[in-house]
């Protein structure tokens, strides 16, 4: 791993950032290299990165709380979709192209450090065999996003279907704010399945797949998709409704449990990904 120093990584890299480089190095069995400026940039801004995603992604389910708190009064009558919830569809509408907007500068800003930790490189190394979904994410994790999605998608719509109007409201504010972080999930899943390797030899090479694997599962976690009917449609959903989303989000919460148990750790994803071919 290249101990070179990294004059255009911005901010600069901090004697804070190369311990913590130390520590993520034993953490994933690499205690045979020593921590670099390269590696502790790279580290430093993923991690103030998913803390701002956090925050974002925070403020995204208040807004949406807020959103349809907001028009209670009206969903209580028969009107239908009035003057008012139109627009707050369109600041729901506006909100999700924030978010994605916000979540596309963030990644930006991941990648550009990356981009300038590997003009400083004196050579690339490149992976042997092309980490698809399959390597990075694996399929019993990918099903189990997909499935979430997918499942939230469908008791969204069976909401739609609802006489009451203030259940159809909720469940349309819903709709858009799913399609908004699934456009934002995708978006960055995309770019790590594709940004070329950070690497000049095989212990940065591994480090690369593990922070790339880290990326992904990260991304991938549907932690808010959970979250968004509880502040949209448990209060004007019918009580089956609310049981049978309940009940999806144990099974769901079972299932990342045991994906988590069974899955190979990171480092060992990546061991495998670099000896392949």
């Amino acid at each position: 791993m290249s101990s070179g120093a990294l004059p255009h990584v911005d901010p600069p890299v901090r004697p804070a950032d190369l311990a913590q480089a130390g520590v993520w190095l034993a953490g994933h069995d690499l205690t045979g290299a020593a921590p670099t400026p390269l590696l502790a940039a790279r580290l430093a801004v993923r991690r103030r990165a998913r803390l701002a995603a956090a925050v974002l992604l925070a403020a995204f389910i208040c807004a949406v709380a807020l959103t349809y708190v907001s028009d209670l009064p009206a969903g209580n009558t028969a009107e239908g979709f009035t003057s008012h919830r139109r627009w707050s569809l369109a600041v729901m509408a506006a909100l999700v192209a924030g978010l994605v907007l916000a979540q596309s500068l963030l990644d930006r800003w991941v990648r550009r450090v990356d981009r300038r930790a590997a003009a400083t490189l004196p050579r690339r190394a490149a992976h042997p065999v092309r980490l698809g979904w399959r390597t990075v994410l694996g399929p019993p994790r990918a099903a189990l996003t997909a499935v979430t999605y997918a499942g939230t998608a469908v008791l969204a719509v069976g909401a739609v279907t609802m006489r009451d109007p203030a259940t159809r409201y909720a469940a349309v504010l819903l709709l858009i704010a799913l399609g908004g972080v699934a456009i934002g999930m995708l978006v960055q899943l995309r770019h790590v399945l594709t940004y070329p390797a950070v690497a000049d030899d095989e212990v940065s090479l591994t480090a690369d797949v593990i922070m790339r694997v880290e990326d992904a599962r990260e991304v991938a976690t549907p932690t808010v998709v959970w979250s968004l009917p509880v502040v949209s449609v448990f209060a004007t959903a019918p009580g089956w409704w609310t049981a049978a989303w309940l009940v999806f989000i144990v099974l769901g919460v079972v299932a990342l449990t045991l994906i988590n148990a069974r899955t190979p750790r990171s480092g060992a994803v990546a061991r495998h990904a670099t000896t392949a071919g």
